[in-house]
């Protein structure tokens, strides 16, 4: 054999082994990781714009993995984090290597509904069961994936209610919806623009850019519409500026958003005078004030874990953890007996009692409403009882 020939015959065998290496081809099929380890995923935005909607549901899911681990059992789980930052373009490539590279064998997931569509196939494909501890789009739960399946209720629930509230406590006749061009928040504002209607409320629309700093042109068409409540669909990174700019326009109609923006982050970019009395909805309950039971020990536990006040979504993101712990504990390690696993389990969770119907919806649809005071986030209780 010539030199050159033996270089690329050299070459080829080294390129199979870092294929072979990149496939995980030292662990067992299926199942993340080598014979005692379990790689699940975790994917979402933890370090965009919006990373404070995931980071919680991220450490919580980390506090149930690290808590499992420390028992020493025979099959330990390895917490991948994936930093999609809410982008379903970004998400895509990632979640592709996480499929067929990292070969996980489940993933908590993806946290918005942009992303979750984008990657729900390539998923359901790879047998990769995943359960998304915030995306609330009702939509995905329609395109008939087996391996889909979310923590929480989705925005067919939490878009009337937030409405509902609005017309009992602020007996709205008229309001403006608005909502940016995303997947989830066109979702939610629409819910909630059929219900004012459905409700004899009076309904305009306009739509902003995902991004965008400048809304003059919608706080003109707000304030020449002159309504009695405003709901905004979308993320805090847009929210906050847009209170404001509401504000200085001289809109004093009450504002209101669902979860994409019931975090700290919004009332932060809004300021506290422009924020004050905005009405934030959740399918979760954030442990704020009075909290006590087990939600509190929780929030007890990750507060000692990362030295600060658990926000939203961190108790789904805890269960959702413990669903594949308790899968990888009955000795499910492959997807497929994973997602076999969480088609019968009842797990009484600390964010609710979670069973799945059959198209990955949980059976809980609980709402609860949040106000802004005093610069902080209170909350109201839930949103059929709430004042």
């Amino acid at each position: 054999m010539s030199r050159k020939r033996r270089a690329v015959a050299a070459a080829a065998v080294l390129a199979g082994a870092m294929a072979l290496a990149a496939c995980g081809g030292g662990g067992s099929a299926g199942s993340g990781g080598d014979a005692n380890t379990v790689k699940i995923g975790f994917a979402g935005d933890l370090s965009g714009k919006n990373s404070g909607i995931v980071i919680p549901g991220r450490n919580g899911a980390r506090l149930a993995v690290d808590e499992y681990n420390a028992t020493n059992p025979a099959k330990k789980i390895e917490l991948e984090e994936y930093d999609t930052q809410g982008d379903a373009s970004q998400a895509t490539p990632i979640l592709t290597k996480a499929v067929t590279s990292d070969k996980i064998a489940g993933l908590i997931g993806p946290a918005f509904s942009g992303e979750s569509k984008a990657t729900g196939k390539l998923l359901d494909e790879g047998k990769v069961p995943n359960i998304s501890q915030s995306a609330t789009n009702p939509g995905l739960a329609n395109n008939g994936w087996k391996y889909w399946h979310r923590i929480v209720a989705n925005d067919n629930d939490q878009g009337p209610a937030v409405a509902d509230y609005l017309i009992r406590t602020r007996n709205a006749k008229t309001a403006f919806v608005i909502n940016d061009d995303q997947e989830y928040s066109v979702g939610i504002a629409d819910a909630a623009a059929k219900e004012f209607a459905a409700k004899g409320v009076q309904v305009s629309r306009d739509q902003i850019v995902k991004g965008a700093s400048d809304f003059s042109s919608t706080v003109t068409k707000v304030k020449a519409g002159n309504p009695d409540v405003i709901f905004y669909g979308g993320y805090a990174a847009e929210a906050g500026p847009l209170t404001k700019q509401l504000r200085d326009g001289g809109v004093t109609a009450p504002f209101s958003s669902g979860d994409g923006s019931t975090e700290q982050s919004y009332i932060d970019s809004a300021g506290a005078a422009a924020a004050e009395g905005a009405i934030l909805s959740c399918p979760c309950i954030i442990p704020i004030g009075t909290q006590t039971g087990k939600l509190k020990e929780l929030a007890d536990k990750y507060k000692a874990k990362f030295g600060t006040d658990p926000g939203i979504y961190f108790s789904e993101g805890y269960d959702a953890a413990t669903l594949f712990i308790n899968a990888v504990k009955a000795g499910n390690t492959t997807g497929e007996a994973i997602n076999n696993f969480l088609s019968t389990v009842s797990l009484d969770g600390y964010s609710k009692q979670i069973k799945f119907k059959p198209n990955g919806e949980v059976q809980a649809t609980d709402i609860f409403i949040y106000t802004a005071k005093a610069g902080k986030l209170a909350s109201l209780g839930k949103a059929s009882e709430a004042k």
